[in-house]
């Protein structure tokens, strides 16, 4: 069900927590955490970086404010990329959006660890004084911190948090109205001269200062991962992500300027400062106009900031992970659920083993910045190109927000993310490799290990819920030749069934052989216009509305490959009557390895049979490969057009240990209820005669729908258990080869 369809008791975020969401995201530990180090690169032109990077991100807000409104699903970025782009492109997003997460939450881990040891470096220690400035000692502590909260995530949700975004907004509001009360009363001789110069770090400097604090300013993102749950989505959506900006922005930029100017004591500059205390000049600036109270303000303020806004991230990650593993982009290890607190056990784990990693390889909050920030751009250029193949698709009949300046404004909003990326992954050469190292890792792990399943059950999501075929851009056409008049009727029927509605297509095709004599030739063609009428009749009464394709050739079966090619069909359905005829099954052979489509081999039991009269489904799985995809989409398909019982089901010899026969009925199981959730049953049976066992299981269904072997020069398509099936049972056949 789309989640656009969920009732209103299940959307219970108003505008305000919508933009509570966002603002708790935001604003706190990156401010404090990223300031100096913004200041130390590009001296005060750092209250630049922030502004240009706020319209960087209103300008990508507006695009995810688009999506959202017109999708108004959770899951955000990588839930866009499964809507629209192929299940390939969405693993790479959603492999990219969980790397956010992870070096968002070494930043806020790191910067824990800096804020606190900055706070004991405060108390005399003795001895302990030279332990406190050991350069190892932040990163032990951020450590401790990732420990303390994996555990603390996997005996509960990770909700909650209003409390503490109360308290951060009213220490910020203390920060801010503190130091205007100061800066009324400062000589503006002061504030000119903390000023000048202003751009000290050059144009580099001020282009350096926005990717490393670019991740300041997420945040707004969070609210379109929470749409499933946000009431009046289309308008509270995007209110909210201007809201959240706008509120971030209001703290921001004031905040800086009274760091740089009643911050500093006369004659220190603030690029000095705050080379020398990166992670800690916005606790050195509150002290100096506010004393000791601003100081520990600031300091308390940012260790609690640093450690919910690290919860938040590992929270976010380890969901991300869950989500890509209940796709099957990701080991289905990681969507495994603790059995007491139902929490994605292993993938926080995995996700706090990752961060532990990258908190050792990346020791310092602006090498974890740059890489936070840097990845996070990376993501919202992918938003933007989502989002103008999304529009240019169409959202249906939604009329909700849309973004002004179509597409100057995405385009532009692309065009400034990568470029930073960029300048982010030369200026730090460890953020880019460390993001090179992750997209490759990435990539080799999902060709290696996952793409069979994932591509499955892509194919059953396209299959019941054809809108995604719309949204990505496809236009499937299934190939139907008709020769048999008597068959036409359920022949059309299976054909719509793998042709999704409204975007799918089926293009019926009647071959004449030509002859010299004319009575042969006026037979054919009447044969010809009988078939055609059954097939269109049978078409209109479906409700679908083919194309049709008259062609005159020697060879027909020569002809299905190359109209196959020219039309470049996704699917080719063909009707078998028999497999007694040797001719006929060579020729299925030959085509069946020859074409460049999924091939369909239907078999009805008798004239007049009516498909959709199936009751009962047998799905035989031989293993999990090959004809994955295409059975997972022709699976979907005929429960989508008339939910009959399905029943996958893996025959093992006899002598197979229970352990192994446990295993595989976990992952039948698991598949089978992947490509229809909650409406199949997997069933492992033993027996040493294989071929026997499947004729009596078939005679009690009414559709078998088997993967055809793949032919090569010593195996045949269609093997001994296929010509037994279609010899021994009355039972309708499809078959099935992914090509």
């Amino acid at each position: 069900m789309n989640n656009s369809d969920l009732t209103d008791s299940r959307r219970n975020i108003g505008f305000l927590g919508a933009t509570g969401i966002g603002v708790g995201a935001m604003v706190g530990g990156g401010i404090l955490a990223l300031a100096g180090v913004a200041f130390s690169v590009s001296g005060p032109s750092a209250i630049l970086a922030f502004f240009l990077n706020g319209l960087i991100a209103l300008v990508t807000a507006l695009s995810f404010a688009e999506m959202a409104a017109a999708n108004p699903q959770s899951g955000g970025t990588y839930t866009y990329a499964k809507k629209a782009l192929s299940v390939q492109v969405a693993f790479g997003v959603g492999w990219v959006v969980w790397f956010a997460s992870l070096v968002a939450a070494v930043l806020y881990a790191l910067g824990f660890g800096a804020f606190a040891v900055f706070a004991l470096q405060q108390f005399p220690a003795g001895f302990l004084d030279d332990f406190f400035h050991k350069r190892t000692i932040p990163v032990f502590l951020a450590l401790g911190a990732l420990a303390f909260y994996g555990y603390r995530l996997t005996r509960s949700n990770g909700s909650g948090g209003l409390f503490a975004n109360i308290g951060k907004l009213t220490v910020f509001a203390i920060l801010v109205a503190g130091g205007l009360a100061v800066l009324v009363q400062t000589p503006f001789s002061h504030v000119r001269m903390s000023m000048d110069p202003f751009f000290s770090g050059g144009f580099s400097g001020l282009i350096a200062a926005m990717g490393y604090t670019f991740i300041a300013l997420q945040g707004f993102d969070l609210i379109a991962s929470a749409a499933g749950e946000i009431r009046e989505p289309a308008r509270t959506i995007p209110k909210a992500m201007v809201s959240t900006l706008a509120v971030g922005l209001a703290i921001y930029i004031p905040l800086l300027f009274i760091v740089m100017t009643v911050g500093m004591e006369p004659g220190q500059l603030v690029a000095d400062v705050s080379a020398a205390y990166p992670e800690t000049v916005v606790a050195i600036a509150a002290q100096n106009y506010l004393g000791s109270f601003g100081f520990w303000l600031v300091i308390v303020a940012g260790i609690f900031s640093m450690l919910s806004a690290l919860q938040a991230n590992l929270f976010a990650a380890s969901r991300i992970a869950q989500s890509m593993a209940n796709d099957r982009t990701l080991t289905h290890h990681l969507s495994n659920l603790h059995p007491v607190h139902k929490t994605p056990f292993n993938a926080i784990l995995v996700t706090c083993g990752i961060v532990a990693l990258l908190v050792i390889a990346l020791p310092d909050v602006a090498a974890a910045g740059a890489a936070s920030s840097l990845i996070f751009l990376i993501t919202f250029a992918l938003a933007h190109i989502i989002m103008i193949l999304m529009r240019k698709r169409g959202y249906g009949e939604a009329k909700t927000f849309r973004v002004p300046y179509f597409p100057a404004l995405p385009i532009l909003g692309m065009t400034a993310c990568i470029s930073l990326a960029l300048f982010q992954a030369v200026a730090v050469p460890s953020a880019g490799i460390i993001s090179l190292l992750w997209l490759l890792a990435g990539g080799v792990l999902f060709i290696s290990f996952f793409i069979k399943r994932a591509e499955a059950i892509d194919a059953s999501e396209e299959a019941l819920d054809p809108d995604l075929i719309r949204l990505r851009g496809l236009n499937p056409l299934v190939l139907l030749p008709i020769s048999n008049p008597a068959n036409a009727e359920s022949m059309v029927f299976v054909a719509n069934a793998l042709a999704p509605p409204v975007v799918g297509r089926v293009l019926l095709l009647n071959i004449l052989i030509p002859s010299d004599k004319r009575e042969q030739v006026l037979e054919r063609l009447s044969n010809s216009q009988d078939v055609t009428l059954y097939s269109l009749l049978a078409s209109f009464d479906s409700g679908m509305r083919p194309d049709t394709l008259t062609t005159i050739a020697e060879h027909p079966w020569e002809e299905i490959e190359r109209v196959v090619k020219v039309h470049r069909c996704r699917s080719l359905l063909l009707g078998l009557s028999s497999l007694h005829d040797l001719q006929t099954t060579q020729n299925l052979e030959k085509l069946v390895a020859r074409v460049k489509c999924d091939v369909v081999v239907f078999r009805q039991p008798y004239s007049g049979w009516d498909i959709s009269e199936v009751k009962k489904v047998l799905i035989p799985v031989a293993g999990f490969g090959s004809h994955d995809t295409l059975r997972a989409r022709v699976a979907a398909s005929l429960w989508r057009a008339f939910q009959p019982e399905i029943t996958f089901l893996q025959i093992l010899p006899t002598n197979t240990p229970e352990d192994v026969v446990r295993k595989n009925q976990r992952d039948l199981t698991r598949f089978s209820g992947r490509i229809i959730p909650g409406k199949t049953e997997a069933s492992i049976v033993l027996s040493d005669t294989v071929k026997d066992e499947l004729v009596t299981r078939a005679k009690e269904h009414d559709l078998v729908i088997m993967g055809l072997g793949k032919p090569d020069p010593n195996r045949r398509a269609f093997g001994s258990i296929v010509i037994s099936l279609a010899e021994e049972t009355e039972t309708a056949l499809i078959f099935i080869s992914r090509n």
